[in-house]
Order: structure tokens, then sequence, then C-alpha cells
């Protein structure tokens, strides 16, 4: 705050101590923090003052500065430093995720096995109807849950650069759920009887979706970087289809325009495995009457 302007002798106020601020400008131009600079640097020059930058103050100044960073670099380094109870912590959720890991395999091979115990059961109580067992092996064949075994089309895409792509490369270069889904309602499309994904079998509630940057069928991630599809099937007819579907100027697209490669062979033997016996949703009596079997060019495979 500027102090009043001080009164004239004699006890009449100034004219212009209403305007302390003006008469502040004009009587006091230079700010005090300037004039004390100025008259620090006069006291040096005249020697009345030690100098700041005299060789014993720059060698006080590097000690401190090498000090500050010594500490700097300790405590960077007792923070990169694992911690013991973060390192036990690590080790005993790795241990738990390969023993629950471990418990699903188990499961899932426990599984696969009541599951052809179901079959065998099936097949034995059904050995009186042979009509009736026939049409349900058919349907094993249609609804994935019985392996099966014939020629058919492969179709592989590969991530761009073949997954090895740094951390600036473009996220596109890599298959989607979306390229995979496409190729194989392609496949449905041309007339495929059964497709699988990297071994996985699709069957009508399969789910092809994503986790981040992992494709997973039936919540199965997929390992990559290349997808190979199968299907079963006429290979002829079904390449003839395909080759007149979207899915080939797709694919053309995505290697153009990211570098995600993709062929699409013949095989003369394919062979795809089933997912079980799978839940019963609904069911309805049968008329005596069954209807007869559409061909397919698939084959069970012996156990």
């Amino acid at each position: 705050m500027t102090a009043p302007a001080p009164a004239r002798p004699g006890g009449r106020p100034r004219p212009d101590a209403s305007m302390t601020l003006l008469v502040e400008v004009m009587e006091r131009p230079l700010d005090p923090a300037y004039a004390e600079a100025a008259a620090r640097r006069r006291a040096v020059r005249e020697g009345r003052a030690p100098d700041r930058r005299s060789p014993v103050g720059v060698v006080l100044l590097v000690l401190v500065a090498i000090l500050l960073g010594l500490m700097t670099a300790s405590a960077a380094r007792q923070l990169r430093v694992p911690q013991e109870g973060v390192a036990e912590a690590r080790a005993l959720l790795e241990d738990e995720i390969a023993a629950r890991s471990a418990q699903a395999e188990a499961l899932q091979a426990r599984s696969a096995t009541l599951s052809d115990e179901i079959e065998a059961l099936q097949r034995a109580t059904l050995a009186r109807d042979p009509v009736l067992a026939e049409q349900l092996r058919l349907d094993g064949l249609v609804n994935g849950s019985r392996a099966v075994r014939g020629p058919g089309l492969v179709v592989t895409l590969t991530d761009g650069g073949g997954g090895l792509t740094d951390g600036d490369g473009e996220p596109g270069s890599r298959v989607q759920y979306t390229d995979v889904r496409t190729v194989v309602n392609a496949l449905w499309a041309a007339g495929a009887e059964a497709v699988s994904v990297d071994g996985q079998r699709l069957t009508s509630v399969s789910a092809i979706r994503n986790a981040g940057d992992a494709i997973l069928v039936d919540l199965v991630p997929l390992p990559g970087p290349t997808y190979t599809i199968r299907a079963i099937g006429d290979p002829q007819a079904m390449q003839a289809a395909y080759a007149r579907s979207d899915a080939p100027t797709y694919l053309q697209l995505l290697a153009s325009g990211y570098g995600i490669e993709s062929s699409v062979t013949a095989a003369e033997d394919l062979e795809l495995p089933g997912v079980g016996t799978q839940q019963l949703r609904s069911a309805e009596p049968l008329s005596d009457a069954l209807p007869s079997p559409s061909g397919t060019a698939t084959e069970e495979v012996s156990p």
C-alpha cells in the first residue's frame, strides 16, 4: 500500500494529497527491488559485500548440485527395487494362477470323458431304434457335438508383419475378431457343414469376440499371430461360392491397408473336434415319420 503524501510545513495538507499513487510514481519511479539489486551490485564492486559468483560460491553450488543429484538417484533406485512384500504377493498370485489353470484343464478333461460316457449310454439305449440313432448321429455332426472328418477348405489370416510390430505400429495391422467372423460367415454361406477356428469347433451358439487385443472363441483365447479356419464340405462348390462372396474383397483391403496376409486352400482330409454333449435348451416329441437327413460330405471320426 502506498503511504499518504506528507503534509506541508505549517500543518496544511498538500494539494495532491488525494492522488497518492500518482505522487508515488512521480517521486519514486524505480521499484524498491530494482533499487536493492542495484545497491547490492554497487556494494560488490566497491568491495563492501562478497561476490556470490566467486570461486568459493561456485564450488559450493556445484557440491550442493552433486549432493542433490546423488540423493535423487538413490531415491529413484529405491523406488525401482521391488519390495519384499510385493514380490511375495506376486509369487503367490502366479502360483494361484497356475493352480487354477491346471484345475480348469483337469475339469475340461473330465467333462470330455463324461460326454463320451453319456454318448456311449445313448448309443446303447438307441440300439433298439436304428432310425432314431442315425438321426441323432447326423444331428451330432451338424450341431458340433461329434467330431467330423472330410474334405474342405482351409483359410488362414496372419497379422501384419507376422505379429512382430513395435509400439508405434498400426493397431489395425493385427487380425481382429471381426475379420475372423467375416470369413466364418462367408464359409457358412458357401455351404460349410462344420467349421473350426484354431481347433475350436463352432456351433450354433458359438461366439467370436475380443478381449483387448486377444480374439476369443467361446471364451477360449486364440494364440495368433496366424489364425487357421477349417471348413468341411464340398471343396469345389465351397471355393466357388466363397469366391463370389464379399470375403475375398474384404481380405484384399486388409492386405493392402494393413499388411494382413490370407490364403485359401483346398484340403482332401480335415479333422474337426467335437464339443461334446451340449446343454438341452428345448425339446418336443417326434412324429412317427422322421424327416430324411440331408446329404453331407462329413463322416464321424472313429473313437
